[in-house]
């Protein structure tokens, strides 16, 4: 291991991340709450980035592997490094939502109407 591996969090691709959620991953969502309401993949446990600290451990599923996701990426690093600190394998999904929706990835909005990224 180099001397800077450690600090480097694991990245998933869009792709990546839809095979793990068929296989039992979580997907996490730290967006705002504006956010999430215009748009957000079915499925996913909204957090949002300020409050991952205290509330991951309540909230997500135990023994699972968690994909964070935001707008861009860059808060769910953030978001994403917590989690390993606490001893959740966690991954950041490479380009968030930008990237999610670009590849095919489904959003829904409030109300289960089709979602677009605020």
């Amino acid at each position: 291991m180099g001397l800077f591996d450690r600090f480097k969090l694991p990245t998933v691709k869009p792709a990546q991340a839809q095979e793990m959620l068929k296989s039992g991953a979580t997907l996490l969502d730290v967006r705002e709450n504006s956010e999430w309401n215009a748009g957000h993949a079915p499925g996913a446990v909204h957090i949002p980035v300020r409050n991952v600290g205290a509330q991951a451990t309540k909230r997500l599923p135990k023994g699972r592997p968690v994909i964070v996701t935001c707008r861009t990426g860059a808060r769910s690093r953030g978001a994403t490094r917590i989690l390993r600190e606490k001893g959740i394998e966690a991954y950041n999904l490479s380009g968030g939502m930008n990237a999610w929706e670009s590849s095919g990835g489904r959003l829904i909005g409030k109300g289960n109407r089709p979602g677009t990224l605020a």
